[in-house]
């Protein structure tokens, strides 16, 4: 932890304090009257230790679940915070991914010691008390403008009408291809504008040798993420209008989940890594198309540090024959204050967010990691400006995000979302067909969910 020197005057209020207790002037038996006697100098020099010890600079744990280029990147942001100000010190702690920061944090909050900040939202816990309410702590900021920050950004760290996460960043899914493999059958990126055109593109760029596939058209990215945005896109809701019936075994959802299964499975003219440790099978995806052995892959936005744009563009999410622009989610990463934080630590807190939600910093992020700035004002950054027009990949995610869908809330706590998981696991490891696949997610998602609205 930094020190600030003390003032000279601290110095000789602490000498005065201290020959005070030699010459028995005080004791810990005298009372708070008799202390009242004591003179305006000496009164002074009592308390001066106490105020300049609070002046100490305030340590918090800012636990976040970010490797690669990314986990750089968020220790440069927090090296610049430190050295900005003598207030407030961020000590990063690491986590293998989103998951286990959740995990961890949940077995923090049963111990009674959680960190102050968290790359992390659960609205199930922030309304169980887990989490603070953040509308007098951002009130308390002198210089947070609201309304500067995306709206539905904003929107998304809202529970029941508080502000309970703010949005560190943006993310979408969007497409990342190699030129060269483009270039040689003669795509063009701009013309892969749904489903069945990418497939076909991606069948004419599969290499395949004694039957074994040894260059991949594409590479989706492991988890129900990809093709729940695929589904979207097609016009299907994971809900009824009403919130009460589960709707992930209609003709959108199934056709949809089909036919990944049958272009991994069937056709193996895409393929997915699964499993490993934290984020090891996305970068394992990464790396085949960076190494030559896939034409390109579904990812994150945030992928874009870790990627050569000598080698690799990118391009939205395609549409389906019939439906219009692709409909993929865009979602914030969000952040949040655990409530059993310590009032000076939630202070302490904020400012870190304030910070790091501030437009320069959103779009250095946004810059150098891909992910989607949180605040308006950053689009006029003058580095932004400038980056954007030299990098126009950095745009792609934004334009994205103009006709993007909002994230799945669910009302169950998880228990929708991890049948879904589970559903895809089936189709993209295990080969089950799409329509049996989700029939068994939507009878536990509907039970789950019928038990809520009892």
């Amino acid at each position: 932890m930094l020190k600030r020197k003390k003032t000279a005057a601290a110095s000789l209020a602490l000498a005065a304090s201290m020959l005070l207790a030699a010459c028995g002037a005080s004791s810990g038996n005298e009372t708070n009257a008799g202390a009242s006697n004591a003179s305006p100098s000496e009164s002074a020099a009592s308390s001066a230790p106490a105020s300049s010890a609070a002046q100490e600079p305030v340590t918090i744990e800012f636990w976040y679940g970010l490797g690669g280029k990314l986990g750089e990147n968020m220790k440069t942001l927090i090296d610049k915070f430190n050295a900005s100000q003598q207030e407030v010190i961020v000590k990063p702690v690491v986590q293998a991914d989103y998951s286990e920061t959740e995990q961890k944090l949940q077995a923090a909050i049963a111990a009674g010691s959680v960190p102050a900040a968290v790359l992390s939202s659960n609205v199930d816990w922030a309304r169980k008390g887990y989490y603070a309410p953040l509308d007098d702590l951002l009130a308390s900021l002198p210089d947070f403008d609201k309304d500067d920050v995306i709206p539905t950004f904003l929107e998304q760290g809202q529970v029941d009408g508080k502000q309970y996460f703010l949005p560190m960043y943006g993310t979408t899914q969007v497409m990342y291809y190699r030129k060269d493999a483009f270039e040689k059958h003669g795509i063009k990126a701009e013309e892969l504008t749904t489903w069945e055109k990418l497939a076909e593109a991606a069948a004419t760029m599969t290499v395949k040798e004694g039957g074994k596939t040894t260059f991949y058209g594409w590479e989706p990215m492991w988890g129900a993420g990809n093709m729940i945005d695929a589904v979207l896109s097609k016009g299907g809701s994971i809900l009824s209008e009403d919130g009460k019936t589960v709707l992930i075994d209609s003709p959108e959802w199934v056709e949809t989940w089909e036919l990944f299964r049958k272009w991994i499975h069937d056709e193996q003219i895409m393929r997915i890594h699964s499993g490993g440790q934290g984020w090891e099978y996305w970068y394992k995806t990464i790396d085949d198309v960076m190494k030559g052995q896939a034409a390109g892959y579904t990812g994150s936005s945030g992928d874009q540090g870790d990627l050569d744009f000598n080698i690799v563009a990118a391009m939205e999410q395609p549409g389906w024959e019939g439906a219009g622009a692709g409909k993929p989610v865009a979602e914030a990463i969000m952040a949040g204050i655990p409530a059993k934080a310590s009032p000076e630590q939630q202070q302490a807190a904020i400012k870190w967010f304030d910070f790091f939600m501030n437009a320069e910093n959103t779009a250095f992020w946004s810059m150098n990691t891909g992910y989607i700035a949180v605040r308006q004002s950053a689009l006029d950054d003058p580095a932004f400006v400038e980056f954007s027009e030299t990098n126009p990949q950095i745009k792609v995610p934004l334009q994205q995000a103009t006709h993007a869908s909002k994230p799945f809330q669910d009302p169950t706590g998880g228990k929708i979302s991890d049948a879904l998981k589970i559903a895809a696991d089936k189709v993209q490891i295990g080969n089950t067909p799409a329509a049996e696949a989700l029939k068994e997610a939507k009878e536990t998602a509907q039970r789950e969910l019928d038990r809520l609205n009892k």
